[in-house]
């Protein structure tokens, strides 16, 4: 599958184009190039309404487009006949414009773009104080970091995650083996939904000992793979890994097996998930399939659930069952060790629990005073 950008005169958008091969030549998720696909289109889009060159936007226009992506209402969903109105928030504003940024320097080596064009789109700046797992170099040197100059000053987002109860509910929300099976994989394993709609049935080693399948890992596993695939699936981590799962999961995957032995049209996949209930039938499940489900089962539970949601619950509780940050940094297949930061959530009762250790000594301490 590839992604274009076209005018409404149905012409092919030759830089925008040429931008999108560049992200598949770089292995980007076929997602990555979807949403990508659509920033362009609406930047590209909102300079030919407002007259301005594309390839020469200037700072004051890019920062009048900042403030419109917000300031704009969205099209309305569905058919209601008085629709809310929706808007952008800025963090998605600002992800335009980023990628906006990177459309338009993409376009300076190939001669489309001048080089003052995207210079304007950051600043260097020195970094006083560094974020939680930077490392400035021994000298230094990282201190010193392009920042962008046309974005919004927004807080962090909290990261959201399932804590035992939620998690639960939402594998029992699942009427089907095949979703029960894939809600169960994120969040045993911490896969992201990319590497789990990816997986083939060859990646499956769930016996005790997998040495007739030329793997010498013991116990039921399953190996994340970096490999191109029909469904645009692609694992992020270019390093292959294998992942331990408990017999439960084991339990999950034969009722899915013999769910899916039902369907003629899927005997022949390699994919692990594939489509069962709607034409066409066998092909592996896309990425709109998987968020078409987490929609239906987050308005059957009434709260958020998104398969990122169940990566960070799977790495809070290895951390929480004191598992080393290491082997939690192998099993999320991050490459550095601050990548893992954000993984790691607080509960009320972690910091009740904090405080109360903290009141417990000082009453220790006044005692023996």
């Amino acid at each position: 599958m590839s992604w274009v950008v076209v005018s409404d005169a149905y012409e092919l958008h030759a830089e925008a184009c040429a931008y999108l091969e560049s992200l598949r030549a770089r292995d980007r998720s076929i997602n990555t190039q979807r949403v990508y696909a659509g920033r362009v289109a609406l930047y590209l889009t909102r300079c030919a309404a407002t007259g301005a060159d594309w390839a020469a936007p200037g700072f004051v226009w890019l920062t009048r487009f900042l403030h419109w992506l917000v300031e704009e209402p969205l099209p309305p969903r569905g058919l209601k006949t008085r629709p809310e109105s929706r808007y952008r928030e800025k963090t998605t504003a600002n992800q335009i414009v980023t990628t906006v940024g990177e459309f338009l320097r993409f376009g300076v080596p190939n001669g489309w773009v001048k080089s003052e064009t995207a210079a304007m789109l950051s600043e260097r700046k020195y970094l006083s104080y560094l974020p939680p797992g930077y490392s400035a170099g021994e000298d230094g040197q990282h201190r010193v970091v392009d920042a962008k100059t046309i974005k919004f000053n927004v807080a962090v987002p909290g990261y959201e995650w399932l804590n035992d109860e939620q998690y639960g509910q939402l594998v029992d929300a699942t009427s089907r083996a095949r979703d029960r099976f894939l809600v169960a994989v994120l969040g045993a394993t911490g896969t992201r939904i990319g590497e789990a709609l990816g997986l083939h049935r060859e990646d499956m080693h769930l016996l005790s000992n997998s040495a007739s399948l030329g793997c010498q890992v013991l116990g039921p596993h399953i190996h994340v793979r970096r490999r191109l695939n029909s469904n645009g699936a692609l694992a992020k981590a270019r390093m292959p890994r294998w992942i331990p799962v408990e017999e439960g999961l084991v339990e999950l995957y034969a009722e899915y097996t013999y769910e899916r032995g039902r369907v003629p049209e899927a005997a022949e996949s390699p994919m692990v998930f594939v489509n069962l209930f709607r034409a066409p039938l066998g092909r592996p499940m896309s990425y709109p399939n998987a968020k078409d489900l987490f929609d239906r089962l987050a308005a059957k539970v009434g709260f958020a659930a998104r398969p990122h949601m169940l990566r960070h619950t799977a790495a809070t509780r290895w951390v929480r069952s004191d598992t080393p940050r290491d082997v939690v940094q192998n099993l999320l297949g991050h490459v550095s060790p601050s990548s893992m930061d954000p993984y790691v959530h607080a509960t009320d009762a972690d910091k009740r629990a904090a405080v109360d250790r903290l009141a417990a000594k000082r009453r220790q301490q006044g005692a023996g005073a």
